[in-house]
């Protein structure tokens, strides 16, 4: 079904791996293809309710594979970033269900703007994140404009724009960029413990909190006050809301079935 990604279902959770190891997973036109196929799979599949994504090989990603543009004079990169990037985040932002980034090894350029767009990210201790775009004489793209200044804060994401240095899983961590850092060695239990956590919340909660939190950094308070009632009033109507109110009662652990 894919050849540039691998794609896994088990307990909830999909699981989707970049799968260009010998490019150290650079993005190229396919792997946009499948990629995009592959979010937008999970995000309607009903037996999925927490979507991973990581890298094969020595690292989650590289960013945009350059060497589709070798030879070219003057090649027209915003062309290829409605074609590929630009669709692939919309699709991303617009998935009601978390999405989380394990990462290894290299998330450099474009490969760390995407790790950016996902909701939570754990990475390895042998992890390195990098704006690279500057080190080629280019600005910051695939959504890093509008993730990492509400991620870390516009001056932090500036001088990691300006300079294009090299950071750290802790020293990203400190920055807020990183939610968990784990030995490298546990990267993937720690990422299927936290999924499986994910995938075993009410989802209809969760995909409100997504859409709530995107939307308060654009919104006045009255208008966000009146999305978080919409979305309360959603909430209040699923099965998982009267399974929780049951349980609390009750006084046991809620089953949540994502209804």
């Amino acid at each position: 079904m894919y050849e540039t990604i691998l794609y896994e279902k088990k307990e909830g959770v999909a699981a989707i791996t970049l799968n260009r190891p010998k490019s150290l997973n650079a993005y190229n036109m396919q792997m946009h293809q499948e990629l995009t196929r592959a979010i937008h799979d999970a995000a309607e599949d009903d037996q999925v309710r927490c979507i991973v994504l990581k890298g094969s090989g020595r690292g989650f990603s590289a960013g945009a594979d350059l060497s589709v543009f070798k030879g070219t004079e003057s090649p027209d990169y915003g062309a290829f970033l409605r074609d590929t990037y630009n669709p692939l985040l919309m699709r991303m932002a617009e998935v009601e269900k978390p999405i989380v980034a394990a990462l290894h090894g290299p998330a450099f350029g474009a490969g760390l703007s995407l790790a950016l767009a996902c909701d939570f990210r754990i990475a390895a201790d042998n992890a390195t994140l990098c704006m690279a775009f500057i080190n080629i004489g280019l600005v910051p793209d695939a959504g890093a404009s509008f993730f990492l200044p509400r991620i870390v804060g516009y001056s932090q994401a500036l001088e990691m724009a300006m300079l294009g240095e090299t950071y750290t899983a802790d020293q990203a961590k400190s920055m807020g960029m990183i939610n968990r850092v784990v030995p490298a060695a546990e990267l993937e239990s720690a990422t299927k413990e936290f999924a499986r956590r994910l995938a075993q919340a009410p989802t209809r909660a969760l995909s409100g909190i997504k859409r709530n939190f995107l939307k308060s950094f654009e919104k006045d308070l009255p208008a966000l006050l009146e999305a978080e009632a919409r979305e309360q009033s959603a909430c209040g109507r699923s099965v998982d809301h009267s399974e929780g109110v049951t349980a609390f009662f009750q006084k046991r652990t809620p089953t949540f079935t994502g209804r």
